[in-house]
C-alpha cells in the first residue's frame, strides 16, 4: 500500500474581494439558520451578527472562528472567512507526504492493512485515492490502465462503464447512492473541481436495462437477504460479492489535509463474501 500525497486544491467558496459580512451570510442562510438562532449559539446577539452581516461591525478573530463551528463551516472555508476579515489564516495545508504527518500516514497504513481482506481505501475531497489496501486493488482487475492513471478517483472508477460499473449488480442503486453523496458534499464545499467531476459521471451513460452500455450484468432484482444499508453488490470472477459502504473522517483536525481526508471501508454483507475474501489469501 502507498500513501500518495493529494493535489493542492485551492478552490474555495469566498469569492474575490468580498467581506467576511456577506460570507458569514451565505452560510448561514445556507445552514438555514435565522441571525437570533446563530447569536444564541455562539454567545452573542441578533444585532450583532447583524452589523457583522452587513459590514457595521468588524468580528474578533475569536468571533469568526466562533460563528464559523456554529454554522459547521469546512476547516478551509474558515481560513478564507478569517482573510476576508482581515486576519491570518489559522489553519495549516500540510502536504500528506511531509514529515509532519508522519504519525499519520504510519496510522492509516495500519488501519488499511490490519482491515484486509476486506477492501478499504482512503480518499481526499474530491475522491481522489491517497491511499488503498489489497482489497481495492483486488476490485479493479481488469479496470483499463487509463482509469488507473493518477490521480486515481474513486467515482470515476466506480462509475465510468469501462471501470466497475459494468460488474455492479445494483448499478441503478449504487450510482444513485454515489450520486446524491456527491451532490451533498458539492452543496457543502461549493467547489468548481467537485462539480466537475459531479457533472462529468452524472453523465456516464446507463442503458435502460440497468447495463451499463459496454455490456455489464442487468439490475438484479430486489435482494431478498435483508440488510441495515444499501449493499454495492459487484462481481469478481464469477462470484457476486457484497459489501455495507462505512466512511470515516477525523475528529475536530486542525489541518485543511486532514479535515479533507475520508477514509471508506466495505463491510462483507453475507457470509459469502467473506468466505470468499478469506479464499484470497489462504
Amino acid at each position: 500500500m502507498t500513501i500518495v500525497s493529494p493535489g493542492t486544491n485551492a478552490d474555495s467558496a469566498a469569492p474575490a474581494g468580498q467581506g467576511v459580512g456577506p460570507l458569514l451570510r451565505v452560510w448561514r442562510e445556507r445552514r438555514r439558520m435565522s441571525q437570533l438562532e446563530l447569536a444564541l449559539r455562539a454567545d452573542s446577539s441578533a444585532r450583532h451578527i447583524s452589523f457583522v452581516e452587513t459590514g457595521r461591525s468588524r468580528p474578533s478573530e475569536e468571533m469568526v472562528l466562533r460563528l464559523a463551528e456554529h454554522l459547521d463551516v469546512p476547516v478551509r472555508e474558515r481560513n478564507a472567512l478569517l482573510l476576508a476579515a482581515g486576519y491570518a489564516p489559522r489553519y495549516p495545508q500540510t502536504p500528506l507526504d511531509d514529515p509532519a504527518l508522519d504519525a499519520l500516514r504510519a496510522g492509516l497504513e495500519r488501519l488499511l492493512q490490519g482491515y484486509e481482506p476486506y477492501p478499504a481505501l482512503v480518499m481526499d475531497a474530491r475522491y481522489d485515492v491517497v491511499a488503498a489496501n489489497r482489497g481495492i486493488t483486488m476490485l479493479l482487475d481488469g479496470v483499463p490502465e487509463s482509469l488507473l492513471a493518477p490521480p486515481l478517483n474513486a467515482m470515476r472508477l466506480t462509475l465510468h462503464p469501462q471501470g466497475l460499473a459494468p460488474r455492479i449488480r445494483n448499478l441503478r442503486e449504487w450510482r444513485g447512492h454515489l450520486l446524491a453523496q456527491m451532490e451533498r458534499q458539492v452543496a457543502l464545499y461549493r467547489s468548481a473541481p467537485l462539480r466537475e467531476l459531479y457533472e462529468e459521471v452524472a453523465a456516464y451513460p446507463v442503458a435502460e436495462s440497468g447495463r451499463s452500455t459496454e455490456g455489464g450484468p442487468a439490475d438484479e432484482p430486489a435482494d431478498p437477504v435483508p440488510h441495515f444499508a444499501l449493499p454495492m453488490r459487484i462481481e469478481h470472477e464469477g462470484q457476486v460479492l457484497s459489501f455495507i459502504s462505512s466512511v470515516s473522517t477525523f475528529n475536530t483536525p486542525m489541518d485543511v489535509t486532514v479535515a479533507e481526508l475520508a477514509i471508506e471501508t466495505f463491510l462483507p454483507a453475507d457470509p459469502a463474501t467473506v468466505k470468499y475474501l478469506h479464499s484470497l489469501i489462504n
